[in-house]
């Protein structure tokens, strides 16, 4: 198993979304490949650029070839993982900008996922992908939550096997109990599927 760990959070210390994410990946105990788009964001890309790795340009300006070669690199990493951990605190009722930067250039059209008559099908083969969101006093899943459900069909539109939600709320109480919430949420994920893969196997 490989993991490939998403952090998004501009809190770089004390996020709810970073310490459940890493007990996440600490307790799943596997080779990871972490991407944190707060201390490492993407370049910033041109329009010019962005409908270039969108499309089917031919140009060979070197922007737009340097911004393909790091979408292929970012694909490639899900390519070679088959759990996702995403960690995202809501900004704005949505995900953070860096985070939409980063979706923006793994949605390829004949690279993650490709157009056919009965719709589009992702390309990913990912087991599956635990979103951890962080929603401050916003109700996680409620119609006023546009990132946990966002992110859940793109995971889905790649074409991830299974979607998990683990909620980071800071409505929850104190950090150690809103941390200790995700902890409990993640082990309980954790039992069920090995539970699950323990009858299918029998």
């Amino acid at each position: 198993m490989s993991i490939l760990h998403i952090d998004s959070s501009a809190r770089l210390t004390g996020s709810n979304t970073r310490l459940i994410g890493q007990y996440l990946v600490n307790t799943l105990n596997t080779t990871v490949v972490h991407r944190d788009l707060a201390v490492h964001p993407l370049p910033p890309i041109t329009a010019e650029d962005l409908m270039g790795v969108h499309g089917s340009s031919n140009d060979q300006r070197d922007s737009l070839h340097t911004h393909l070669t790091l979408s292929d690199q970012l694909i490639q990493e899900l390519k070679d993982a088959d759990t996702l951990v995403i960690g995202a605190a809501m900004y704005n009722f949505g995900i953070p900008a860096s985070l939409k930067q980063w979706i923006d250039a793994i949605c390829r059209a004949g690279v993650s996922f490709k157009y056919t008559d009965q719709g589009p099908v992702g390309l990913l083969n990912i087991k599956r992908a635990f979103i951890i969101t962080a929603t401050g006093g916003t109700p996680a899943g409620s119609s006023m939550d546009f990132a946990s459900g966002y992110l859940a069909h793109i995971c889905s539109f790649l074409g991830v096997k299974e979607v998990l939600h683990i909620d980071a709320s800071g409505s929850k109480g104190s950090p150690e109990q809103i941390i200790e919430s995700g902890k409990q949420q993640v082990d309980n994920l954790l039992s069920t599927a090995q539970t699950t893969e323990d009858v299918v196997v029998a």
